[in-house]
C-alpha cells in the first residue's frame, strides 16, 4: 500500500495539471494576503484619521480645582472649580494600592491586560441583551467608565449607542495613553456624591486625610460609591453606603484580594456619617496666589506645614490671651533658603472679604533703626562704641521725642540702639541721608509708602516710622542682616529661582548690628533669654531682635532672626484702631519669643565677625574720628583766627586744627523745660584749655566735669563760641525755645 501511495505522488507531482493548480493557489493566497494588508491599513489609517479628527476630550479632567501645597506637597487649600466641584487631580501613585486591588477587583479584574474592551463581559452582556432585550449587566471596563466621566454630560448612560460611544474612546484612551493615566483620569472625576469628583477629594471630605493610606474599611467604600454616589452619600445615607461597602470586601474576599481577617475587621468598622470641611491652612497666602492663577492646577510653595501650623496656633492662642480683639500677623523667612516658611495673615477670612496683614503696610515704628545704624557702621561714620548725645534738638520745624519723653544725655550708639532712642536715630538718619536710605530699599525690593509732605521732617521721620511697610518686607530687610547684608527677596512658590540679591551693608556692619540686638533688653517677666549672640548666655539658639510701636499705639511689632529664621510679628486693630499702651517690646516681642520655641533647633555658634571689623575693648581705642559722633551740620568748617606766624629761626610744630563746635550744631532749635534745660556743649580740635563764651560772656570752668554744660536763661537765639589757646575760635547760633 505505502508503494502504491508513492507511485501516485510522483506521478501527480509530474502532471501539467497539477503544477498549474499549485501556481493559482498561490497567487490567490497572495492576493488575498495583499486585500487583507490593505483592508487592516485602510481601517488603521481610517481609526487614525478619526482619532485626529475627533480626538478625546479632556478639558473636564483639565478643569480641576486650584490646590495651592506645602513645600513637601501637602494640601494647604484647594478651590472648587468653575462649575462649583471638589476636583482634585489625582494619579495611581496617589492612593493607596489596596484601594486599586479592591477597585479593579470589583470594577474591571482584566484591566491590566485587556485593550480597552474585555471580551468576555462584553460577551455576557451581549447575550443578556439578545435574551432580555434590555442591559442586565454592564461590561463597562475602567476604560470604558474613564471615557464616559470625560463626556458625562452627553446624554444617556446605558442605551446600546452610549455603550458603543463609550468602547469606542475606550478604545482610543488606550492607543494614546497608558493604564496609569487612564486610570488617573478615572481617580480624577469619579462622582462621590454632592460636588465631590475624584478619590482624593473624597477621601478628604469623608475621612480627613489623603488616599495614600487607607484601611480595607475606607478603601471599600470609596470602591462602592461611585456605582451609586447620591443615593449612597455616607452623610445622608451611611447604612446604604456601608451596605454597598461590604459588597465590595465580599467580592474581593471572593477573589483573594484579601484575607478573611481583614474582610471581617472591615465590615464591623462604621461608615462615616458625616462630610468635613477641605483642608483651609493657610488661607490668606492661597488667595493670594489664586488671584495670580485663577484656571487651577497645583501651586506648590516654600510654607513648611509644621511651622505654619506652629504660627497659626500661637497667633489664636495669643490673639485670646490679649482679649481686646487686636490680630496678630506672623511671617517667618527660611534664611538659607531664601524662602518663606510661614504665614499668617491674621484671623480675619470670611466671605464678606479677608485682609491680609503679612502684606499690609503700616507704620513699623523703630523697626528700621537697625538698618539705619548699619548704613552708618558701613560709612564709617560710626562704630557701636561711638559716643552719642540724646538730648532735645529740633530738625527744621520737627523735634524727635523718645517714647517717654525723657533723654539720657551722652551714650553709645550701642546703648542708643538697644534702648531704641529717638534722637540718636534721627541724627544718624541726617547723616546718613534720609532719600539715600529709601533709595536703598527700594533697591532691596520694598516699597515703603511715605507720607505726603516734603519738607526734612517729614523724610527723617521714616527713622522713627514716618513710613509704611508690612510685615513681609520688613522680614525681607531683617533677613538681609541675617545674610551678612545681602537682601534677597524670599521666594513663596517652590520652582521659582531666587530673586538677584543687593548688598545692603557690609558684612561687618551687619555683624556689629547683631552683636548689639543680641542684647536689646527683655520684655517684661522675662529675666532673660538663653539665646544671645555674644555668648554671654548659653542655649540652644542665638537671637538678633528690635521692637517697635507706631504713633498712637496703632501697631505693636517685634522683628528677630537666628542664624536659621527671620521672625516678624505685627500685634493691632486690622483696621487701625489705636491700642492704648501696647508697646512692642512687651506685646509683639513675647509672641516672638515663643514662636523661636517651636520652631526647629539649630547649632548655636557664635557668628566669627568678618575680617575687617574693627574691634575695640573701649571707646578710647577708636580712631579719633570715631569717638564721638558729628551729626551733619556740626561737620560744617567753623570760621577761624587766623594762625600766628612762628618766630624767625624757630622749628615750627605741627599746626593743630581749629576748633569747630561739634554740639549744638548752628542754626539748631533746642527745645527746653525745667526738667531737661542743660544743654552740654561739644568741640573738637583746637590746642591747650578750650573756653566757651555765650553771647560774648565765658561760661565758668568745671575741671571735674566731662563736657562743659550750660543752662540757657530763658528762650531767645543765643551766639555760642568757642576759643583754643591760640586765639581761634568757632561760632554758632542756636535758637532756645520753651516746650509747649
Amino acid at each position: 500500500m505505502r508503494g502504491l501511495w508513492s507511485t501516485f505522488i510522483r506521478r501527480s507531482a509530474l502532471s501539467p495539471q497539477a503544477g498549474r493548480g499549485r501556481k493559482g493557489l498561490r497567487r490567490l493566497i497572495r492576493r488575498t494576503a495583499i486585500a487583507v494588508t490593505l483592508g487592516v491599513l485602510a481601517t488603521a489609517a481610517s481609526l487614525l484619521a478619526l482619532d485626529r479628527v475627533f480626538p478625546p476630550d479632556l478639558s473636564r479632567y483639565q478643569a480641576r480645582s486650584l490646590e495651592v501645597r506645602d513645600a513637601d506637597g501637602r494640601l494647604l487649600r484647594a478651590f472648587t472649580t468653575a462649575d462649583g466641584k471638589w476636583r482634585l487631580k489625582a494619579t495611581v501613585d496617589d492612593v493607596d494600592p489596596l484601594y486599586l486591588a479592591l477597585l479593579k477587583s470589583y470594577e474591571d479584574k482584566r484591566f491590566d491586560s485587556h485593550a480597552g474592551i474585555d471580551p468576555l463581559a462584553a460577551l455576557r452582556a451581549a447575550e443578556q441583551w439578545v435574551n432580555h432585550r434590555r442591559i442586565i449587566s454592564g461590561a463597562s471596563t475602567l476604560s470604558m467608565q474613564a471615557a464616559r466621566l470625560l463626556e458625562q454630560d452627553r446624554g444617556p448612560r446605558r442605551t446600546l449607542g452610549a455603550k458603543l460611544r463609550q468602547s469606542a474612546r475606550a478604545l482610543q484612551l488606550e492607543w494614546r495613553y497608558s493604564k496609569a493615566e487612564i486610570l488617573s483620569i478615572y481617580l480624577t472625576l469619579a462622582p462621590f456624591g454632592g460636588n465631590i469628583e475624584g478619590v482624593r477629594a473624597a477621601s478628604l471630605s469623608y475621612f480627613g486625610k489623603e488616599p495614600k493610606r487607607l484601611t480595607a474599611a475606607e478603601a471599600a467604600l470609596l470602591v462602592a460609591l461611585p456605582q451609586s454616589p447620591e443615593r449612597r452619600r455616607p452623610d445622608r445615607r451611611p447604612a446604604l453606603a456601608q451596605a454597598a461597602r461590604d459588597v465590595v470586601l465580599a467580592r474581593a474576599l471572593e477573589r483573594g484580594v484579601i484575607p478573611a481577617s481583614v474582610a471581617h475587621q472591615a465590615t464591623q468598622a462604621a461608615a462615616p456619617d458625616r462630610r468635613l470641611a477641605m483642608p483651609f491652612v493657610a488661607p490668606h497666602v492661597a488667595q493670594y496666589l489664586a488671584a495670580r492663577s485663577p484656571r487651577g492646577g497645583i501651586v506648590t510653595t516654600t510654607l513648611r506645614r509644621e511651622i505654619q501650623d506652629s504660627a497659626t496656633r500661637l497667633a489664636v492662642d495669643e490673639r485670646a490671651r490679649l482679649g481686646d480683639g487686636a490680630d496678630i500677623a506672623i511671617v517667618i523667612i527660611d534664611n538659607k533658603r531664601h524662602s518663606i516658611a510661614a504665614w499668617h495673615g491674621g484671623g480675619f477670612f470670611g466671605r464678606q472679604g479677608q485682609v491680609d496683614l503679612v502684606r499690609a503696610r503700616r507704620s513699623p515704628g523703630s523697626t528700621l533703626k537697625p538698618l539705619i545704624y548699619g548704613v552708618a557702621f558701613d560709612d564709617r561714620v560710626a562704630h557701636p562704641d561711638t559716643l552719642i548725645d540724646d538730648v532735645p534738638l529740633r530738625f527744621g520745624e520737627w523735634m524727635p521725642r523718645n517714647f517717654d519723653r525723657a533723654h539720657q544725655g551722652t551714650v553709645s550708639v550701642r546703648h542708643a540702639l538697644q534702648q531704641s532712642l529717638n534722637v540718636p536715630a534721627v541724627a544718624m538718619l541726617e547723616r546718613i541721608g534720609a532719600q539715600r536710605f529709601l533709595a536703598m530699599l527700594r533697591q532691596a525690593g520694598v516699597s515703603p509708602a511715605l507720607p505726603r509732605t516734603g519738607d526734612l521732617g517729614g523724610s527723617l521721620a521714616i527713622g522713627l516710622g514716618g513710613v509704611a511697610l508690612s510685615p513681609l518686607e520688613l522680614a525681607t530687610l531683617y533677613a538681609g542682616l541675617a545674610n551678612d547684608g545681602v537682601v534677597v527677596k524670599p521666594r513663596l512658590i517652590a520652582d521659582e529661582k531666587d530673586q538677584p540679591s543687593l548688598r545692603l551693608i557690609g558684612a561687618a556692619a551687619a555683624w556689629q548690628v547683631t552683636d548689639a540686638l543680641a542684647n536689646a533688653p527683655m520684655p517684661d517677666g522675662w529675666a532673660s533669654l538663653p539665646r544671645s549672640y555674644d555668648g554671654r548666655r548659653t542655649g540652644s539658639r542665638q537671637i538678633a531682635f528690635k521692637t517697635g510701636t507706631s504713633y498712637g499705639f496703632r501697631d505693636a511689632w517685634a522683628a528677630g532672626y537666628s542664624g536659621a529664621y527671620t521672625v516678624v510679628v505685627w500685634v493691632g486693630q486690622a483696621d487701625g484702631t489705636p491700642r492704648p499702651g501696647a508697646f512692642g517690646r512687651e506685646t509683639a516681642l513675647p509672641i516672638l519669643l515663643k514662636m523661636f520655641d517651636r520652631l526647629p533647633g539649630e547649632l548655636a555658634t557664635r557668628p566669627q565677625p568678618p575680617a575687617d571689623t574693627l574691634l575695640v575693648a573701649r571707646n578710647a581705642d577708636l580712631p579719633p574720628a570715631l569717638r564721638r559722633f558729628q551729626g551733619s551740620a556740626a561737620r560744617m568748617t567753623a570760621a577761624s583766627a587766623a594762625p600766628t606766624r612762628p618766630t624767625a629761626g624757630a622749628t615750627s610744630a605741627p599746626a593743630s586744627k581749629p576748633p569747630r563746635i561739634l554740639y549744638p550744631p548752628s542754626s539748631a532749635v533746642i527745645d527746653l523745660d525745667a526738667d531737661d534745660a542743660i544743654v552740654p556743649l561739644q568741640a573738637d580740635g583746637g590746642s591747650g584749655q578750650l573756653r566757651w563764651l555765650i553771647d560774648g560772656k565765658p561760661l565758668p570752668i568745671d575741671r571735674f566735669a566731662k563736657d562743659q554744660t550750660w543752662r540757657p536763661d530763658g528762650p531767645g537765639v543765643t551766639q555760642i563760641t568757642v576759643v583754643d589757646s591760640e586765639g581761634r575760635s568757632a561760632s554758632a547760633r542756636v535758637r532756645i525755645v520753651a516746650r509747649p
